[in-house]
């Protein structure tokens, strides 16, 4: 089902992963196989590779690597532009019971988007410290710091380029970081990150069927009713996911007849993004937030810092 809800929105490189054969018998895998065979034709990984594996015991994880290097293109790297990082996990590495000389700050895991990262490089954190007044509006303050250490698992870097995931040792105070407080948060060069926004307009796509959900009596899932106003959504931009309420929605056709939905959404916490950045849009149904659609930032409402 999980695979099944993000088809849409892979485009190219597809390889399918039949994991867990250790559980079953070989004609099982077989049928299996067959179903996987069914479920894709006619999609855009009718002709992807079908590899079974068992991810607990390492079966054919040689195989995914060379079709990861054969089949998969390199994507392009940019290494002109200011560094930016998006942070996936953050932690507290000081021990309990540390001596406060011994102290150590926050690590911030994630990937480097574009530029590159050195080690004692002054760095920004947005959106940072977010506080509430009493009306109940968002107030942002970017935390400053500097690039300690970083690792790639277990070796120490003194620089990083995009691709892979790496490790920012940094001297903010790690209570800010410890139980992945910073993740949905944008690391980069100081006055280089993008604004902080708390109300988005997106220009959004509707899937025409609830994907991974049956409805009793249906082998279809269900249609996905467009936007409403006052809804509350789940968006995912970047590494943030963020609650939502959908505030105005507006629809026009161009001169080819196509329709240009736009909805303005704002959002339960602040996030550091660029117009054209790309966002995933769920729904709840049954208690469960399902995917129904995606999206592009067009605008919104910018946080003065």
């Amino acid at each position: 089902k999980q695979w099944y809800q993000r088809r849409v929105a892979i485009t190219a490189g597809i390889i399918i992963l039949q994991n867990k054969i250790d559980l079953i018998k070989e004609q099982q895998a077989i049928e299996q196989h067959r179903d996987i065979v069914d479920f894709v034709k006619g999609t855009m990984a009718e002709n992807a590779p079908i590899i079974p594996i068992s991810a607990q015991l390492k079966y054919n994880i040689e195989v995914i690597s060379e079709y990861v290097v054969k089949k998969i293109p390199i994507p392009l790297r940019d290494f002109t532009s200011e560094p930016r990082l998006i942070v996936i996990r953050s932690f507290d590495v000081n021990k309990p019971g540390s001596e406060v000389e011994s102290l150590k700050g926050g690590v911030a895991g994630g990937s480097l988007l574009k530029g590159v990262l050195k080690v004692g490089q002054e760095i920004e954190v947005r959106p940072g410290i977010t506080t509430k007044d009493a009306e109940g509006n968002l107030h942002c303050v970017p935390i400053r710091s500097r690039v300690l250490t970083m690792f790639a698992e277990n070796n120490d870097l003194q620089f990083a380029v995009p691709g892979g995931l790496i490790g920012v040792g940094t001297k903010i105070d790690p209570t800010l970081c410890i139980g992945d407080r910073l993740v949905g948060h944008v690391i980069g060069s100081e006055g280089s990150l993008p604004p902080i926004y708390t109300l988005i307009e997106i220009q959004y796509h509707l899937m025409r069927r609830l994907l991974g959900v049956r409805t009793e009596g249906k082998s279809k899932g269900a249609k996905v009713d467009n936007l409403s106003k006052n809804e509350v959504l789940l968006v995912n931009i970047g590494s943030l996911s963020a609650g939502g309420r959908v505030s105005a929605i507006r629809e026009t056709k161009n001169k080819h007849g196509a329709v240009d939905k736009r909805a303005k959404v704002i959002l339960t916490s602040a996030v550091c993004t660029d117009v054209g950045e790309k966002i995933a849009i769920s729904r709840k149904i049954n208690k469960h937030w399902r995917l129904i659609g995606w999206g592009t930032i067009k605008g919104g409402q910018k946080m003065t810092i």
